[in-house]
């Protein structure tokens, strides 16, 4: 619920002069949020947003020099209590995850409607963490999938793990049959098991499954 003697302070980090005063005017016009700042560049949202005190940041991913995901790491260890939202236009599994790992608390697409926006910011002052509905699903299926491959990890043997182990560590195939001390067939024997199990068809793509599962 947004107090009325203290309104949400926020600050937006919006390279696009356009998109930057269509946000704040959304903002401004909701009871109870009050936007104190915004800047074009994460250079100088490092620098000089601290002495705002903000309680919410909105973040576009692509800004110009340093990017949104790294603006947002720098600021939360200046500021470990703000709260971060990533407002862009891009769907890509990587950046949402990449954006959560530095620090944000929601991720929004650049289309949500001005209510949601609003909705949003209260949510994530509140302890939330908003996201649109195709990034939640996103979200799912990638920890979905975290599962799966951990259970069909867990269904190696013993000696298969140890082969997907030193693949996962870049070992050249010879190096692994040297340090275990097999043959080469034996471990292409190994390997065809490894890539049938984990439904896979090569080491980059059986070491990203080992790695996606930890």
């Amino acid at each position: 619920m947004v107090c009325d003697l203290m309104p949400i302070k926020i600050c937006i980090i919006e390279d696009n002069a356009n998109m930057r005063l269509g946000i704040t005017r959304v903002l401004n016009q909701a009871p109870g949020l009050s936007c104190v700042c915004a800047y074009a560049t994460g250079e100088a949202a490092v620098r000089d947003l601290p002495a705002q005190k903000p309680d919410v940041v909105l973040v576009d991913i692509h800004l110009p020099g340093m990017s949104g995901i790294e603006c947002v790491a720098k600021l939360k260890a200046q500021l470990p209590q703000l709260q971060i939202l990533m407002l862009t236009r891009y769907e890509r599994s990587e950046l949402i995850f990449d954006s959560i790992r530095a620090g944000a608390s929601g991720y929004l697409l650049k289309r949500t409607p001005a209510n949601d926006l609003v909705h949003a910011v209260e949510q994530v002052h509140a302890g939330g963490a908003p996201m649109t509905m195709q990034i939640a699903r996103k979200v799912i299926n990638y920890f979905q999938q975290i599962q799966k491959s951990a259970s069909e990890v867990e269904a190696l043997t013993p000696r298969e793990k140890e082969v997907l182990n030193l693949l996962a560590k870049g070992y050249p195939y010879k190096a692994i049959a040297d340090d275990l001390e097999i043959a080469m067939g034996t471990l292409c024997t190994h390997l065809q098991k490894i890539y049938d199990k984990l439904h896979v068809h090569c080491r980059t793509e059986a070491t990203l499954k080992y790695l996606g599962r930890n």
